[in-house]
């Protein structure tokens, strides 16, 4: 008897275990709904498993964690979207992204609200979001509307996926910006953007969110002027659209089975790639400035840029303080002497430095 109930016991707790994991799945792992919550090694994935949001380590360094959306079919891991990308965690297991008070809530360890989609809506229980297919993070009230309270596509970071806009609101006067990462390990801004001009409608790349060193020139209804090779065997399908709400670009893909993206990158050229399942590599379709050294301030305050690779160099009596990106994002690993001694020499300084 005893065995016989022990094992009836054992079954009802692993078929109440099934239906609770039943109940979970049936909501779908492409969202988070207001009584459930993502942490440790969790992660969403869109109903066609295209995308997948989850925690992942910045990379080279695993001390830090950030919430991300990745293609979740391409074999290396690429970051399309970063949540939190100025304030990292450090701890995946004891952070939580959340639903709470009609928003998703990203909390860290301390359980500090960290991130947030910040939208001043009336709370709901019914509150979810959802990842879909094409990369977007949308929050919204219920599974059935239509209508989001917020999508990642409105706060796109370094990458420009197909359907997302890049453009200017005419009502709130806000842009969508494209701003490449700090460096090649880390997604916080740099100092590389993307963003339309709407009085001339045209994209500009900046440096510093002040200086402009390229333009996309005009758009002739088909092509914007700078840039002849969105026509040569087109695999885009490119728009734009201007009215008295918004005015933006966007495109989408003849194919939609073909993976592509649009990425503001930190040595300061916007590329357009696409994924070659065959060759395993994301394949270069364009890219402006077409030549390296057009980018403003490339090599920082004390290098050169000589147009071939390695594209930046030293000035004399200057040498590197570490090897790595050539990036602006941080002058501070530019500034590479020391002062040795200060005479005066006619009334005027004479520096002699020493290169450290």
């Amino acid at each position: 008897m005893g065995v016989r109930t022990n094992s009836s016991f054992l079954f009802s707790l692993l078929f109440l275990l099934f239906t609770f994991n039943l109940s979970i799945i049936s909501h779908g792992s492409d969202t988070i709904s207001a009584n459930q919550s993502l942490s440790g090694d969790q992660a969403l994935v869109s109903a066609n498993g295209i995308f997948k949001l989850g925690f992942y380590d910045q990379p080279g360094n695993s001390s830090n964690y950030y919430i991300c959306i990745v293609f979740n079919k391409v074999s290396h891991r690429t970051i399309a979207w970063v949540g939190n990308r100025d304030k990292p965690i450090s701890d995946k297991y004891s952070s939580v992204l959340k639903i709470m008070d009609g928003n998703l809530v990203l909390l860290n360890e301390s359980q500090i609200p960290i991130w947030s989609t910040n939208q001043n809506s009336a709370a709901s229980s019914s509150v979810v979001a959802v990842l879909g297919d094409d990369g977007n993070l949308v929050v919204k009230d219920g599974f059935n509307s239509t209508q989001p309270l917020w999508q990642s596509f409105d706060f796109p970071t370094n990458t420009w996926l197909p359907g997302c806009k890049i453009g200017y609101n005419k009502r709130p006067k806000t842009h969508q910006n494209l701003t490449s990462w700090k460096n090649s390990e880390d997604p916080s801004r740099g100092l590389f953007s993307l963003s339309l001009k709407e009085d001339t409608k045209e994209y500009v790349i900046s440096w510093n969110g002040s200086k402009q060193y390229w333009t996309s020139g005009s758009w002739n209804g088909q092509i914007f002027s700078t840039i002849p090779e969105m026509t040569l065997n087109s695999i885009y399908n490119f728009s734009y659209v201007d009215n008295e709400n918004e005015t933006y670009f966007t495109y989408s893909m003849y194919n939609p089975m073909t993976i592509s993206r649009l990425v503001m990158g930190v040595s300061g050229q916007v590329k357009q790639l696409t994924w070659s399942e065959t060759s395993g590599q994301w394949n270069l379709y364009w890219t402006q400035p077409r030549e390296q050294c057009e980018v403003s301030a490339l090599c920082g305050a004390f290098g050169a840029c000589n147009g071939t690779q390695p594209f930046c160099n030293c000035l004399k009596g200057f040498s590197p303080k570490s090897v790595g990106d050539w990036n602006l994002s941080d002058y501070s690993d530019l500034l590479l002497l020391s002062f040795r001694r200060v005479k005066k020499t006619r009334g005027s300084l004479l520096v002699l430095l020493r290169v450290q």
